[in-house]
């Protein structure tokens, strides 16, 4: 069963495609809208609960087939900024790039989320 929508998917399209056009002047509730928006999308690509991805303070979504966590710290977490994790979304900014300039931080053997990025080549 596909993951429950939390962000009307055309708001959330809309919000993508105002922070595309100018990152640096979008507010922080289109910022918001955008990252769950791709959140969620993340989510029902790659459908599953063995990955954890966080995007504080707007989001966390589990996705990726694999064991399930139940309790405590997950063994596999992708956390970043909102700008970045827009930016990876989107193409902007390639998995390997991130990684090594330290603004992606990733934990556990299934946390490679390279091949499920970017969501999209342009904005939605």
């Amino acid at each position: 069963m596909p993951p429950r929508r939390r962000t009307d998917p055309g708001a959330g399209r809309a919000a993508l495609r105002s922070w595309h056009a100018d990152p640096v002047g979008a507010d922080r509730a289109i910022r918001a809208t955008a990252v769950r928006h791709t959140l969620e999308e993340l989510a029902a690509r790659a459908p599953g609960n063995s990955v954890e991805v966080r995007v504080p303070p707007f989001g966390v979504v589990q996705c990726v087939e694999g064991p399930r966590h139940t309790r405590g710290t997950p063994p596999n977490v992708v956390e970043t900024d909102a700008e970045t994790w827009l930016r990876l979304a989107t193409g902007d900014l390639g998995w390997a790039q991130a990684l090594r300039e330290g603004i992606l931080r990733v934990s556990g053997t299934r946390a490679d989320l390279s091949g499920l990025l970017p969501l999209t080549g342009e904005p939605a």
